[in-house]
């Protein structure tokens, strides 16, 4: 893996869009926007730590403010509230996937994770474009990165204490059923994942200081080393569609990120997949 941005305090939640990078830089409330071989560009400053993002159909950004449990909309000169998620989240509000008709399903770590609170599980919401909020999940334990497969009929999740990726069949009206385990990943705590084409995640896995894929068994069956980063994010993305990026950082302790501002964007190149 190549270093493509570097001096960040704690790049999270990449996603490739309009031939771009973004991520959300959590410990310093901003969201950017990375076009390769070019500096990182502040997009949009945002109170609460910034954390999921995702698109309104007509272009719109959308993001999780974090601390403050709001999602909120962007469109290029004016924030506004979309949904208030505080009587929905007892924790931090945490990832977000926004699906093409502008449905955004969105997790929280279910506890006080800062100040040592003890791990409790939560729900998956969504949040229409309307603004109306509804849970859409049972329990999940600290629901983290997410993705959809099988053209959008599948939604997976991370659950990132309970160390799996969990699945969901998925209606054309946005209902989720049909929760079952995707993968067991033994010791391994997943953060944020991404999908390929083939249906497989990859995730990324702080602990393991691995970026890795399972296919759609389950399996196992690429490790990608990121030595002494701790990778917490991953996206696929490049004109196409395989590079992978990461967001990775050196501590991942919100007391040491500030001054260490050793967080960085990660990428590298995957072979094409064998029909």
């Amino acid at each position: 893996m190549k270093v493509i941005a570097e001096g960040l305090t704690f790049p999270e939640c990449p996603r490739w869009h309009d031939n771009a990078l973004w991520f959300s830089d959590q410990h310093a409330g901003t969201v950017f926007r990375l076009v390769p071989g070019q500096p990182a560009e502040p997009v949009l400053d945002v109170a609460g730590r910034p954390s999921g993002l995702g698109w309104t159909p007509d272009g719109d950004l959308l993001v999780v403010s974090m601390l403050n449990r709001k999602l909120l909309r962007y469109d290029g000169q004016t924030t506004t509230t979309v949904a208030d998620l505080s009587p929905y989240h007892r924790g931090p509000s945490n990832d977000m996937l926004v699906d093409d008709a502008g449905r955004a399903y969105i997790g929280d770590i279910g506890f006080d994770y800062y100040d040592g609170g003890s791990p409790t599980p939560t729900k998956l919401i969504r949040v229409d474009p309307t603004g109306e909020v509804q849970v859409v999940s049972g329990d999940v334990l600290v629901p983290n990165g997410m993705a959809l497969t099988e053209g959008g009929t599948r939604l997976i999740v991370a659950e990132s204490l309970a160390r799996r990726l969990t699945s969901f069949h998925r209606d054309p009206d946005g209902t989720l059923s049909d929760q079952q385990v995707f993968a067991d990943l033994g010791r391994r705590v997943p953060d944020g994942i991404c999908a390929d084409p083939t249906g497989a995640v990859w995730f990324a896995s702080p602990n393991s200081k691995a970026v890795v894929r399972v296919d759609r068994t389950g399996t196992e069956t690429h490790v990608l080393g990121t030595d002494s980063w701790y990778p917490v994010a991953c996206a696929l993305g490049g004109p196409d569609g395989r590079t992978l990026y990461v967001c990775a950082s050196t501590s991942v302790a919100p007391t040491d990120t500030d001054t260490a501002r050793s967080g960085a964007i990660l990428a590298v190149e995957l072979e094409k997949e064998k029909p």
